[in-house]
């Protein structure tokens, strides 16, 4: 293997297209950084009060966005992570400063003023404790806004280069939140790095933006892969030569290795990495400590440790700052947001663009993606380029989604089949006696009753049947064990009183 075995692809875990250049080849990704504006997001439910905040803040040469409503504004933060957010204490739906709090609690970093038209010293006393940075009284000067907003970006973590740490991060959902809390608190250390996870959650994309928001951002970040590469190619594509770390020479050519010192390193599914070049890894961390290392693995690695099959002082040493990338399906509530960024990633400048329907959108919110990320950005490239109209449906993404994609239940559809089920079941086990059978569920008959016609189900269809696990002698059969019923020739009923779970003064009832 070389690595630039592969051709470059998009590695979109949080919505973010790759750069263009091929770093498989493993040059370093030195492209010069796009200079860009401070992002001001103003928050004002007064049309004419955005206008005039908006204007005066345009012309100062800030990137603006202005809305009306506390929802829509924390959509926008999660999207595009503004360097500054002004907020009108009055909003439609939520209180300034309970806004306020919202803002801190998801991202501490961020800067935000609030305005006011009644200021009183408790009520700035109040938004500084919440964490506001500064505080207006209506009428705002221009010169007090200009001033206070400067003041606000340059305490930010705004940088002037789109290379800032979160703005190619795109999620609303508070595990990730904290992921990526604890990989920009790694990105100042350099000790190595472990991103777990399943295939296509984004972890490259993540170690790109830890070598981003890390004091190496201006050197070199390189890629080795191991996936399904024999052990020859993978030492040479790392240490230059066949050898590996085994030779204490500078190679002829050097590897990703070599080239990466002062920068950072990313070994691509580390738990392929073949057995011969483990320990060469491990001696090249142990004579240079220069390297920053991030590695990937999809894998349980701590199984193969004790499987044998992978070195565990390796492990031990490249997982000192480990971090785990959930799956798709444990933060859905980022569905709709990654989808609205593919959508405007995936169609070219001067292509018309194109949206789905409300329902379509609930659909590939609630649908199955084993493949994660990577899998929602492909369907909705797909979609895209099959699509005849502007407006993608719920069946035209029905269809695209085929019949291998299966739709999680709502909370109430899951509800519902379990109570279908669990009620069969008793049914079935008390061979139709409704008495027994609420007992069983601690339910009256009246409540009984009324679930069994709930959910169409007739207690006689059940009268001439028994569940085969219901037989004492069954009973004893599968669990290997005597039974007391079974060993004494009683039935159900009597071993139900036996334990319990129903009175003498129901016998004529349950026979």
């Amino acid at each position: 293997m070389t690595a630039n075995s592969r051709r470059p692809t998009l590695s979109l875990g949080f919505g973010i297209a790759q750069p263009k250049t091929d770093t498989r080849k493993n040059e370093p990704d030195r492209a010069a950084p796009e200079v860009r504006k401070a992002k001001i997001l103003v928050v004002d439910q007064d049309p004419a009060q955005r206008r005039v905040m908006v204007n005066r803040l345009g012309l100062a040469d800030y990137a603006l966005e202005a809305l009306a409503d506390a929802q829509s504004a924390l959509d926008s933060c999660v999207r595009s992570r503004p360097n500054l957010v002004i907020v009108d204490l009055p909003l439609k739906d939520a209180d300034g400063l309970t806004f306020l709090r919202e803002l801190k609690s998801r991202w501490p970093q961020l800067t935000v003023i609030i305005v006011t038209a009644h200021g009183s010293i408790p009520e700035a006393v109040k938004a500084t404790q919440c964490g506001a940075f500064g505080y207006l009284v209506r009428p705002v000067e221009k010169e007090e806004l200009l001033g206070q907003v400067s003041r606000a970006v340059a305490a930010s973590t705004f940088a002037l280069t789109s290379e800032s740490w979160p703005a190619n991060l795109v999620s609303r959902n508070q595990l990730m939140q904290d992921r990526l809390a604890i990989a920009n608190r790694a990105a100042a250390s350099d000790e190595p790095i472990l991103l777990t996870g399943e295939q296509g959650v984004g972890k490259e994309l993540l170690a790109r933006a830890i070598h981003a928001a890390s004091a190496r951002r201006s050197q070199s970040f390189l890629v080795v892969s191991c996936r399904e590469q024999p052990t020859e190619s993978v030492a040479k594509a790392l240490f230059g030569h066949e050898s590996g770390a085994a030779s204490d020479e500078e190679p002829q050519t050097p590897g990703a290795w070599q080239r990466a010192r002062a920068g950072t390193l990313l070994i691509e599914g580390i738990d392929q990495m073949p057995p011969p070049v483990q320990p060469m890894l491990l001696k090249a961390l142990a004579r240079d400590r220069s390297v920053r290392l991030i590695c990937t693995t999809s894998t349980d690695l701590q199984r193969m440790v004790q499987a044998g099959t992978f070195l565990k002082n390796l492990h031990d040493e490249i997982s000192i700052l480990p971090i785990e990338i959930p799956p798709l399906g444990r933060r859905r509530e980022d569905i709709p947001l990654l989808v609205s960024h593919f959508l405007e990633q995936a169609v070219e400048p001067g292509g018309r663009k194109k949206i789905y329907a409300p329902r379509a959108i609930e659909l590939l919110a609630t649908s199955d993606w084993p493949g994660n990320v990577r899998q929602l950005f492909d369907l909705v490239k797909q979609n895209i380029a099959l699509s005849s109209g502007k407006v993608m449906t719920e069946n035209f993404v029905q269809d695209s989604l085929g019949a291998q994609s299966a739709k999680i239940p709502t909370y109430d559809e899951a509800r519902d089949s379990f109570a279908r089920d669990y009620l069969e079941q008793s049914l079935q086990r008390t061979a139709g006696n409704v008495t027994q059978a609420a007992r069983l569920a601690k339910r009256n008959r009246s409540d009984f009753y009324k679930l069994l016609a709930r959910y169409r189900l007739d207690p006689e269809h059940f009268k001439n049947t028994r569940a085969e696990w219901a037989s004492p002698k069954t009973a004893m059969a599968k669990s290997g064990e005597p039974n007391e019923s079974a060993a004494s020739g009683e039935g159900l009923h009597d071993e139900l009183i036996d334990r319990g779970e129903c009175g003498h003064s129901d016998a004529a009832e349950l026979e």
